[in-house]
């Protein structure tokens, strides 16, 4: 058996590793479930080390409650198994993260959930509740497409009807949007992104100020076994340590990286709520203390050629399907992506980007760079 020495202590969490949680004597074995939320029963609940990094996270976002899982894609599926059953009305993004769409429209639709989805630039979902509209799910900015929604109407038109509200936040992080305090009852992040934030860890968050919640939350997660490894947990502890300094220097390299591909010939158009002239700009500053390092960018001809050669260019943003970490990256999505949308469909290619620590100018001029070699691809086809 092992405890913490009493005069020890360190400016970094430790690392407690458990599968068996001893118990003093029979009573407080007999009553170990009592323990939970909070406490410790099992390694499938939770070590001091996951605690520890729930509590950091609550605080980030002033929320009363954290629930930590292996991905935010298990934050996702728990979050919505919890809530949802048989007969039941899910609302929910047509820019939703496809991970959780594809959970939504395969798994919950088998146990007799209707999904329905609404339009992500909405501003009301006044006449879209029904008597059995259990969750509203949002997601703003949303995938890809970076729509945002009014939140706090939205929020406030569902708690009016009894309906409880989700939000995954994850592209602006804890600290450039407030989810709990525009009235959401539930904000889910992928701990994988900013704030683990060097590619090395898969992680969810669920946070809420609703105790009852909370505890569902708790109990679903040991239920399904998604135990959190306390090594990740260190992980993203550490990665919160510097996470205000690197969200600072991401958004400022990428709204001005922003305005560059703006200004570029061959772009068509570029998705990024914080840049003056987008759509969602007004909806942006409102709700928004900050922006995230994600950009989508569309070019003006929608050619596979074309694409291979922006990419083939490219030397300073690796091909990833992640995002949100110290470097970048780029991702593409054909439009066949984006078939099922039923909104803001994309009619050509999308391009997304993911703006690290390196030196924004010299980001730039490799998309530059990239760019020019497509526009001459598109003359060399001509």
């Amino acid at each position: 058996m092992t405890s913490t020495p009493s005069e020890f202590t360190s400016l970094s969490a430790p690392v407690w590793r458990a599968s068996t949680v001893i118990f003093p004597d029979l009573e407080a074995f007999a009553a170990r479930r009592s323990q939970l939320p909070d406490g410790y029963t099992y390694g499938t609940t939770g070590t001091p080390t996951q605690r520890a990094l729930e509590q950091r996270i609550a605080e980030l976002e002033d929320a009363a409650h954290c629930v930590v899982l292996p991905s935010g894609q298990a934050a996702i599926c728990a979050l919505m198994l919890c809530l949802l059953r048989k007969d039941d009305h899910l609302l929910i993004t047509d820019a939703v993260y496809a991970p959780a769409r594809n959970f939504a429209t395969t798994v919950l639709a088998r146990m007799g959930v209707e999904v329905e989805f609404f339009d992500p630039s909405a501003q009301t979902l006044e006449d879209r509740f029904t008597e059995r509209t259990r969750l509203v799910w949002l997601e703003s900015p949303g995938s890809i497409t970076l729509e945002i929604s009014d939140v706090p109407v939205i929020a406030e038109q569902a708690r009016q009807r009894g309906v409880l509200t989700a939000l995954d936040g994850t592209w602006a992080s804890s600290l450039g949007m407030r989810p709990l305090a525009l009235g959401v009852d539930l904000h889910v992040q992928a701990c994988t992104k900013y704030m683990g934030g060097h590619s090395d860890v898969l992680m969810g968050a669920i946070t809420t100020n609703n105790h009852d919640l909370y505890c569902r939350m708790r109990d679903m997660q040991g239920l399904m076994g998604q135990a959190v490894s306390a090594d990740d947990c260190f992980l993203v502890l550490r990665g919160l340590e510097t996470l205000a300094l690197r969200l600072q220097r991401q958004f400022a390299s990428s709204l001005a990286i922003a305005q560059r591909l703006r200004a570029h010939p061959f772009v068509h158009r570029v998705f990024y709520p914080p840049l003056a002239g987008d759509a969602h700009h007004a909806l942006w500053r409102r709700d928004f203390t900050s922006g995230g390092c994600v950009i989508t960018v569309q070019l003006v001809r929608p050619d596979r050629s074309v694409h291979e050669a922006f990419f083939t260019a490219l030397k300073r943003f690796p091909l990833g399907a992640s995002w949100g970490g110290v470097h970048s990256l780029a991702a593409f999505y054909p439009t066949e992506d984006f078939a099922h949308r039923q909104w803001n469909r994309p009619q050509s290619p999308l391009v997304r980007l993911s703006v690290g620590l390196e030196d924004p100018e010299r980001l730039a001029e490799d998309l530059t760079q990239g760019l020019d070699n497509a526009r001459a691809a598109t003359r060399s086809d001509e």
